[in-house]
């Protein structure tokens, strides 16, 4: 139950893949593990290829499994080494698991453990699977409601539709942001004259394609900055490297440090947030932590969270409306300005971490006894 040398109870965390954070459950996780580390041990199951050379976990024990060349054998793999491990090796308290993807693996660890399964993401409907690993996510997500002891859901929306789905209580608990490094930031006067759009794996679900066309448009000069892994969808990669001629674009790739990643956020003009669906976003979170002014696609989920009078909002898929407001924010500076204080303010007083874990620990409390 408990690890060598302490009282405190263990709690295995699969799903996270690897810490420091470099996407948003892992950055969920990570705020998690960081603020109830003096409550409970963990230890969090990765695989190389997602962890930072050299990095020294403090407060928490790391198991790293060597990666595999394939992506796809390389997730599989351990998500099952994983599950091995806990059944064989180790004596958890609790397992925590984090993405429906790895729900295949829920039969084996029920066998042993109660599990607090969270969701970030419904995987088939990011449109970068075929149709046949769709059906099998599909029956992942099966499993995951139907053998997990506590499913929580970082988005109201997606809540809500699980609820619809089983009996058992599905519980809504959001991502957040660290309030105490908006010490360092709430005082951002200096822009850099560029458009922003970031997200960690960019697939057609995150809209840059709406984006792009949209600038071409407006005929926009207009230098836009792309941060993200471009390398998901080849063809996408294709098709977006072919919109962008003409147009002042730089890709820069994935910023994993997080400094050089809210730096990029925090000179921008305005941060573009087309994606077509999402769960709860931690980097819509983030940008609005650094005071910077959204243009975001009006999803259910973007609008459980802000409201017209903290992000500008665009008819989601629609070209010719992003163009209308990406034209109206950038002669109303001022007004855009006005919004992101607003959802600043927002944050601060509903989407603190310090706040949110507290709901994590009632739920491994309530499940340890």
């Amino acid at each position: 139950m408990n690890s060598p040398n302490s009282t405190k109870p263990t709690i295995g965390v699969i799903g996270l893949k690897g810490l420091p954070a470099f996407g948003g459950a892992a950055t969920a996780g990570e705020n998690i593990i960081n603020r109830l580390k003096n409550d409970f041990d963990f230890v969090v199951y990765a695989v190389s290829s997602h962890v930072k050379p050299g990095f020294m976990p403090g407060g928490f024990r790391q198991k790293v499994f060597k990666s595999v060349p394939l992506h796809k054998l390389n997730i599989f793999l351990y998500y099952l080494r994983s599950a091995i491990h806990a059944l064989f090796a180790e004596n958890y308290a609790l397992i925590h698991l984090h993405h429906i993807d790895g729900a295949f693996i829920l039969p084996l660890l029920r066998l042993k453990y109660k599990v607090i399964s969270t969701a970030h993401a419904r995987t088939f409907e990011s449109g970068k699977w075929s149709a046949f690993i769709n059906i099998i996510l599909k029956g992942n997500e099966q499993i995951f409601l139907h053998l997990s002891n506590c499913v929580t859901s970082v988005g109201k929306p997606l809540q809500e539709t699980y609820q619809g789905m089983v009996k058992k209580r599905i519980r809504y608990i959001p991502n957040g942001i660290d309030v105490s490094f908006l010490k360092d930031v709430s005082d951002i006067q200096s822009r850099s004259g560029y458009l922003l759009f970031s997200a960690g794996r960019i697939i057609p679900l995150k809209g840059l394609h709406f984006l792009i066309n949209a600038l071409h448009r407006m005929n926009s000069h207009e230098k836009l900055i792309v941060l993200g892994d471009l390398n998901q969808v080849a063809q996408y990669k294709s098709d977006i490297e072919k919109l962008s001629s003409g147009l002042n674009v730089e890709f820069k790739g994935m910023i994993r440090d997080k400094t050089a990643l809210f730096d990029y956020i925090r000179h921008a003009d305005l941060f573009v947030f087309p994606s077509i669906s999402e769960t709860m976003s931690i980097m819509l979170l983030e940008v609005a932590s650094l005071n910077v002014p959204i243009i975001c696609s009006d999803i259910k989920a973007n609008k459980a969270v802000f409201s017209e009078q903290e992000v500008l909002f665009f008819k989601s898929e629609s070209e010719d409306d992003l163009t209308e407001k990406l034209n109206w924010a950038m002669i109303n500076p001022a007004a855009m300005q006005k919004k992101s204080e607003t959802a600043l303010h927002k944050l601060k007083a509903n989407y603190d971490w310090d706040k949110i874990v507290v709901q994590y620990c009632d739920v491994y409390k309530e499940f340890l006894n």
